[in-house]
C-alpha cells in the first residue's frame, strides 16, 4: 500500500482561489490538472517527494456530479466552506477490497490540458462519505510517465492529524498502521467530534507547514 495523495476540497471561493492560498503557504505551484468526466469535477495538483501529491478539486454544475459519490463527497466538503477531504491509498490489486466492501471498484479518469489522459479504478467513495477519517483506494491504469506522482515535487508530506480511531481505519484498511504508514506520521485524536483529517504537516524549503 501507498499513501498516495491528499484530496483538499475548495471552499466557496472556488478552485483557483484556494490553490494559490496553498501555494502561498507551501510555497509550491499547482498545475491544471483537468477535468472528471465520470464525477463532474476539475482539479490543480501540486507534485509532492517521495511519489506523492496534493490535490485541490471543485465540483462542478454537471449531470455527473449528481450522480457519482466522489462530485457528492466534493460538494458536501465545499457547502461546509472546503477544507481536507480524504487521504488516498494506491494499491496493485483493488479485488481485496471488492470482495470486502461487497461492491466493484469505480473507473475514473480526466483529460489533461494538452489532451492526455490519465486513468485509473477506485473504491471507498462511500465510505469516507459515511466516515471521513477512512481512505478510498485507487489502482492506476495509466503508464507511469502520466501519473501525477511522476512529477516529483520537492515538497515532503511527513505528517496527517487524522480525528478518529486507528483502530477503525486499520479494520478499514485490512492491515495494522503503525505510528509511521508508508513512512508518514499518522496522528490519531479526538479534538473535536468531527472525524476526517485535521491538519496535514509537509516539510517544505522554508521549513515545517501545517495546513
Amino acid at each position: 500500500m501507498h499513501l498516495d495523495h491528499l484530496t483538499f476540497a475548495a471552499g466557496p471561493e472556488g478552485l483557483l482561489d484556494a490553490a494559490e492560498k496553498l501555494e502561498s503557504r507551501l510555497g509550491g505551484r499547482f498545475r491544471d490538472g483537468g477535468f472528471h468526466p465520470r464525477f463532474g469535477t476539475r482539479n490543480r495538483i501540486l507534485p509532492l517527494a517521495d511519489d506523492r501529491f496534493l490535490e485541490v478539486v471543485e465540483v462542478l454544475e454537471h449531470p455527473a456530479a449528481e450522480k457519482a459519490p466522489f462530485g457528492q463527497a466534493v460538494r458536501a466538503r465545499s457547502e461546509e466552506g472546503g477544507g481536507w477531504m480524504g487521504w488516498v491509498i494506491s494499491v496493485d490489486d483493488l479485488t481485496p477490497f471488492e470482495h470486502r466492501l461487497q461492491r466493484k471498484s469505480v473507473e475514473g479518469s480526466r483529460q489533461f490540458p494538452d489532451g492526455r489522459w490519465l486513468n485509473w479504478h477506485q473504491i471507498g467513495i462511500k465510505g469516507l462519505i459515511a466516515d471521513p477519517q477512512l481512505p478510498y483506494f485507487v489502482k492506476w491504469e495509466s503508464e507511469p510517465d502520466v501519473l501525477p506522482s511522476a512529477l516529483h515535487g520537492e515538497i515532503r508530506l511527513v505528517e496527517i492529524v487524522i480525528v478518529g480511531s486507528r483502530d477503525r481505519v486499520e479494520n478499514w484498511l485490512g492491515t495494522d498502521v503503525g505510528e509511521l504508514f508508508d513512512g508518514v506520521k499518522l496522528n490519531f485524536t479526538s479534538l473535536n467530534g468531527h472525524p476526517g483529517i485535521a491538519a496535514a504537516i509537509f516539510e517544505t524549503p522554508s521549513g515545517l507547514v501545517r495546513v
